[in-house]
């Protein structure tokens, strides 16, 4: 086996009034908010899945199915740190995800040290092995028109 793997993951969400809006594991004040059978934090699924694509484990619906009543409205950090522990278990370690979120508004760039720090926190690892940019569609397709956001990650993992 090669001592390096790389995942992949993508995701995207339906953005509504009344919802909160959870992104990276921190709560962004926003008008809208995403949908979805957990908090519907779509950079910690896409996390999720890079995590879980590397280690060749499925993926997030696969471990946390979206028709199971136990993860309705679940705190996706909770799914994280047991994604964490999956690939801890079959020997693997995080060497470095890079991850980019498509959304029009609001602008995500302030907050993405708050989110590195959340996350390091949550999966254990150093701040500087996980990468957040944040682009827009340019007024483009759902995520232009603000019905919804879209995340990417590709995750490296090492045996250890």
């Amino acid at each position: 086996m090669t001592p390096f793997r790389i995942g992949f993951g993508y995701d995207v969400h339906q953005l509504q009034s009344g919802y909160d809006f959870w992104l990276g594991g921190i709560k962004l004040e926003h008008d809208k908010g995403a949908v979805g059978h957990s908090d519907a934090d779509v950079l910690i699924h896409v996390i999720c899945d890079a995590l879980l694509g590397a280690a060749n484990m499925r993926n997030i619906g696969f471990h946390f199915s979206d028709k199971d009543p136990k993860f309705k409205g679940i705190d996706s950090k909770i799914l994280l740190q047991e994604v964490m522990k999956m690939i801890r278990a079959a020997g693997f370690e995080l060497g470095n995800l890079d991850s980019t979120v498509c959304l029009q508004i609001p602008k995500l760039n302030p907050h993405i040290p708050a989110m590195k720090t959340c996350l390091a926190e949550v999966m254990k690892v150093e701040e500087n092995s996980i990468s957040i940019k944040a682009t827009t569609s340019e007024f483009l397709g759902f995520v232009g028109r603000e019905e919804g956001i879209a995340a990417y990650c590709t995750a490296l993992i090492y045996k250890v």
